[in-house]
């Protein structure tokens, strides 16, 4: 577990401590969950076991009530694990913030998605400062990985559906898929037809991806970001079927109605060990990561109403 404390002759508020600090943080968290536990999923229960059991210490280290969903799949009892900030002015409409822990057969998963659980647990660590006015939810999912991808027993499904049964007023969820790779070599990026035609050919940026029915909230949530970040973004509104598009978490969000987008280094497309057993913690780019991480924070603070009078307005 990461306990390290921010250098005391540092301010918080200046933004290269911030990113100093994340960078350490987050190449633990990964270095945890790609080179301590490694492979994690349904066939080495074991090791998914473990990252669930390290996600929940962390959180509990946080000061959080960790809340578990449990349910079987494949004959093995599997979670979900939630923690939540209670909205000051309307704790009844709810941001999510997700990332599935879990890793594809064969890898360890250091981008995919131990780069996404580390910003979580990042950005819920720096949420513990802010009341937020709307309730803000931090989840980290299981099973996102075949055989359960786009499937009834993907972790995020059987969370979305229950929402829906309970009537939750979900107005945005941001999932958090492989956003740990960048390079400024051109043709580094690349994209499904005709995606090329539009967008840079480096990979030095963070998209920000939905289907058409989420536009409004990809457009709010891009806008703030880029507002409070000076890390390059781009963002795109694609139908659901084209390639990676809905290919994470968002989509169960998608199946239930509720307005979901994905924030990722696009995955495959920029990065050659992708679903690889190479996908290994020295690959990624912990400086961008950071800069990453402190431009959601401080957007999410903003989707979320911190009190400070600046807002970007959700979906509702």
């Amino acid at each position: 577990m990461v306990t390290s404390a921010p250098p005391a002759a540092q301010s918080l508020d200046d933004r290269s401590a911030i990113d100093n600090f994340l960078a350490e943080r987050l190449a633990a968290h990964v270095g945890v969950l790609a080179l301590e536990i490694g492979e994690r999923n349904i066939r080495h229960p074991q090791q998914l076991a473990r990252a669930a059991a390290y996600i929940e210490a962390t959180w509990a280290s946080q000061g959080y009530k960790v809340k578990s969903q449990e349910y079987t799949a494949e004959g093995v009892v599997v979670r979900n694990l939630e923690v939540e900030i209670k909205g000051a002015r309307h704790p009844e409409r709810i941001i999510i913030i997700g990332a599935h822990y879990d890793s594809v057969a064969g890898s360890p998963g250091a981008n995919d998605n131990g780069s996404g659980v580390a910003v979580l647990l990042e950005l819920s660590r720096r949420f513990r400062a802010i009341t937020p006015e709307k309730t803000v939810r931090f989840v980290a999912f299981v099973n996102e990985e075949p055989p359960f991808f786009l499937s009834r027993r993907m972790g995020s499904r059987i969370y979305a559906a229950r929402a829906r049964r309970n009537n939750e007023q979900i107005g945005a969820m941001l999932s958090l898929e492989t956003i740990g790779y960048y390079s400024d070599m051109p043709g580094s990026q690349r994209y499904p037809f005709p995606l090329r035609f539009f967008y840079p050919d480096r990979a030095n940026f963070i998209g920000f991806v939905a289907n058409f029915r989420s536009r409004k909230l990809l457009n709010r949530v891009a806008d703030c970001f880029e507002r409070n970040s000076a890390f390059p973004a781009e963002r795109v509104a694609a139908p659901f079927w084209l390639t990676g598009i809905g290919w994470s978490d968002h989509w169960s969000f998608w199946r239930e109605g509720y307005p979901a987008i994905m924030v990722t280094d696009t995955a495959f497309f920029r990065y050659d060990h992708y679903h690889l057993a190479s996908d290994t913690p020295d690959r990624l780019a912990y400086e961008k990561m950071a800069e990453v991480a402190d431009g959601l924070y401080r957007t999410i603070a903003e989707l979320g109403g911190n009190g400070s009078g600046r807002q970007c307005l959700t979906a509702e």
